[in-house]
């Protein structure tokens, strides 16, 4: 039977993992559950991987360094309950040919799903039409409301949840446009896009919704240069990274009241408190909820185990990471 250990604290892995989940998991191998409420630190770590064939983390969770892979001789899966895996991995676990599977794809639905709403109720105008009743009004502003159809959605990324995003547009009659520069024509094509430049994106879209990663080559992609691409009366949703947008760039931009601004990320996190963001009334700005919370986060949990199980009776998994292309991916 495999060895499956939980590298996190169980204050962590019982919002992810429900008792059905750990069930699940009993089935296929012995589970050592989590032996502290906190995540352990890099030397309870050592403890805690001996003798194991798989290892579960989650946000909190240390690096597996050298140190501790020596621990575990026998580890040949790495299971991130969570998205990126940049702060769990390590240059010697490819070295060793250990395994890594991240449960972005499950975090990526949420991701998209929030987005769509975001669309769907910025074209709708209704921050502003609620505004508008609670004053008392009741037909004011209702000329600028737009339906999702016959309109240009532009997508920044392709990854989970950018092609997710992709997959619920599909559901309405819009023109989807995307950049990411490690998509084919072909590939864009096949998700039913049209690949073009991020300036052609930004001049055409009335929706511009971001999900690149966050890399030194998307720093403060969105800048007073390409910002000021923008159609009037757009829609810019970022719930990718603070750190794609000059925040000043687009704070000068929004006070212009030219475009509508859906903000899920800050850089840093959070803003301050008196930041425009958190007055201009062209600024959507939520607490970074739009990936895996409360119940959602349950759904990274099943994934987990699917993918165990799939590693298991010797499938392709769906969310195995390519270390050699760390660099390109959230």
């Amino acid at each position: 039977m495999s060895q499956i250990v939980m590298l996190a604290g169980s204050e962590v892995l019982s919002g992810i993992f429900t008792p059905n989940h750990l069930d699940q998991l009993r089935q296929l191998g012995t589970l050592r559950e989590s032996q502290a409420k906190h995540s352990p630190t890099p030397e309870e770590a050592k403890e805690w991987i001996k003798g194991a064939d798989i290892v579960i983390t989650t946000w909190g969770s240390p690096r597996i360094n050298e140190e501790i892979l020596a621990y575990a001789p026998d580890l040949k899966l790495v299971m991130h309950a969570a998205g990126t895996v940049k702060g769990i991995v390590s240059p010697e676990m490819a070295a060793k040919g250990i395994r890594v599977s991240s449960a972005n794809g499950a975090l990526g639905i949420g991701v998209a799903e929030t987005a769509l709403g975001l669309t769907i109720t910025s074209l709708k105008n209704m921050w502003q039409l609620a505004r508008n009743t609670r004053e008392g009004e009741w037909n004011k502003d209702k000329d600028k409301i737009r339906e999702l159809y016959g309109v240009t959605i532009g997508v920044v990324g392709a990854g989970r949840a950018g092609r997710h995003y992709i997959h619920l547009m599909r559901n309405f009659h819009v023109d989807i446009l995307l950049y990411d520069p490690f998509v084919s024509q072909e590939e864009a094509e096949a998700m039913g896009t049209t690949k073009v430049s991020l300036e052609d994106l930004l001049v055409r879209s009335d929706v511009v919704s971001i999900h690149a990663p966050s890399i030194p080559e998307t720093d403060k992609m969105f800048n007073r240069e390409t910002l000021a691409l923008m159609k009037d009366d757009a829609v810019l949703i970022n719930t990718s990274r603070g750190s794609l947008i000059d925040e000043d760039a687009l704070a000068e931009e929004l006070e212009k009241g030219r475009f509508t601004a859906c903000i899920d990320v800050t850089d840093p996190e959070p803003p301050r408190q008196d930041h425009p963001f958190r007055r201009l009334p062209n600024v959507i700005l939520i607490p970074h909820i739009a990936g895996a919370v409360n119940n959602g986060k349950q759904r990274m949990g099943q994934y987990s185990v699917d993918e165990i199980r799939r590693f298991l009776n010797r499938e392709p998994m769906d969310g195995e990471v390519n270390l050699q292309k760390l660099h390109t991916i959230a």
